[in-house]
């Protein structure tokens, strides 16, 4: 399953237990070390005890992450590590495990916001000892992603690229165009395809989050990343002018019904697999669908990696830099101890990645991986860029409290369906989504 649909149907669960509040300032390990971490070795230092891992990875993702515990067991082979998977479940699970006093020692998560009500509460554990690591590997912006109230206190291990389009090869050669990682230029081979036939744009309109991911994506571009974390916390408001600049260019995709697959009306009908349906396919009804690297695993095709559709990076908007938005699982500890102090810098090291990265489905910001570990040309494509980039930023729809951020018919993503459907109002769905950003945050 992919980030984002962890995401989705995780984020509401999250944040309604958390307003039954986090009780528990975590619970005892039975390795029997203190809270303190007293005792706790670094990284190259042998340690004994176990270790519980509460995931969301079930199926293949579980088999591959016991690959990671593996090469782990290879450096510290008196460490115990045991795996819990609780899939969609984890908000909840791990919630009343945390509150019951009865906490896994580490736990992946994948919404920013649930991990916040943990640190807010004392149940997470701050990562002190390895920030330094975690710097030298990953950089500032995988830091920022695991700082809670100015500390570390959680690894994004596996991540997500949301900074990606896809587009289908024959209909790029028929209309003579070639892909772009230039804003102006992807919007004149837009109106070229157009030209040649074929629209450029298939839209998941019916939707919402695959246009708060678009929206995320040109703000970031044109705003910084300074702006992207102000909108992200609601220390501006969303009738900001650099929201209002990012709509307008946002408009110009989603703006010109004829250049969409099914036009405006189609578009607010197809859901994400009909949205790539409509691209990868032998008869494409769109040549460019604008979503991250998940889209191969939505649809069955006929056509072949590279060679019948391929990737590219989301272009930068006026020199821009290097940008990444995406989600991520993030690694968060709650029993502090020195078995799981060992496995958690471990996953900070490349051989952690690498052993997940060789067996495909996995993307790691680890700056320090080498690529060529991944086994295909597309993935090596869509994860190196995650740990290229030079800002990376956590999806900020998921950064925002459910109701107005991830929630089906009702605030950011209705809002955005309405965008769809108004291109031309944007004073008026900017002054809307403030309302509802106010309402949200109480």
């Amino acid at each position: 399953m992919s980030t984002r649909s962890r995401t989705v149907l995780g984020l509401a669960a999250a944040l309604l237990v958390l307003l039954l509040a986090v009780a528990c300032g975590g619970g005892g390990s039975d390795t029997g070390a203190s809270d303190t971490g007293a005792g706790a070795t670094g990284g190259g230092e042998q340690v004994s005890g176990s270790v519980s891992v509460m995931g969301i990875w079930t199926g293949e993702e579980q088999k591959k992450f016991q690959a990671v515990i593996d090469a782990f067991n290879e450096q510290q082979p008196d460490v115990k590590v045991t795996y819990n998977p609780v899939g969609d479940n984890l908000p909840t699970v791990l919630s009343t495990a945390v509150e019951g006093g009865n906490p896994p020692d580490i736990a992946d998560i994948a919404q920013p916001g649930l991990i916040q009500g943990f640190v807010d509460k004392g149940a997470a554990k701050p990562l002190d000892f390895m920030e330094s690591d975690v710097q030298e590997n990953f950089g500032d912006s995988i830091v920022q992603v695991g700082t809670f109230n100015d500390q570390f206190y959680g690894l994004m291990f596996k991540a997500a690229n949301k900074s990606t389009y896809w587009f289908n090869v024959q209909a790029f050669s028929d209309a003579g165009v070639e892909a772009t990682d230039d804003w102006d230029t992807f919007l004149q081979n837009a109106e070229t395809l157009k030209a040649s036939g074929i629209p450029a744009y298939s839209i998941a309109g019916a939707n919402g989050w695959t246009l708060t991911d678009l929206f995320e994506n040109i703000y970031i571009r044109t705003a910084g990343a300074d702006k992207y974390d102000q909108l992200s916390k609601h220390e501006i408001p969303w009738t900001d002018q650099s929201v209002k600049d990012a709509l307008t260019e946002m408009a110009k995709v989603v703006g010109d019904g004829a250049n969409i697959a099914g036009g405006t009306n189609g578009a607010l009908q197809d859901d994400f697999p009909t949205s790539v349906g409509n691209v990868l396919s032998d008869n494409p009804k769109a040549a460019i669908v604008i979503e991250g690297d998940f889209v191969p695993g939505a649809v069955e095709t006929t056509l072949k990696p590279v060679e019948g559709y391929d990737v590219s990076p989301f272009p930068n908007i006026n020199d821009s830099p290097l940008s990444v938005v995406g989600g991520g699982d993030i690694m968060t500890m709650f029993n502090d101890t020195p078995a799981s102090r060992a496995f958690m810098q471990f996953l900070a090291t490349p051989e952690a990645a690498q052993a997940w990265a060789e067996l495909g489905g996995f993307s790691s910001a680890n700056k320090k991986l080498d690529t060529s570990v991944y086994p295909d040309e597309i993935l090596r494509k869509t994860a190196s860029a995650i740990g290229e980039a030079e800002v990376f930023r956590f999806d900020l729809s998921d950064l925002q409290p459910a109701a107005f951020g991830a929630t089906e018919g009702q605030g950011l993503w209705k809002l955005f369906q309405d965008f769809l459907k108004s291109p031309n109002n944007v004073d008026g769905i900017a002054q809307q989504m403030e309302a509802a950003a106010k309402k949200a945050y109480g």
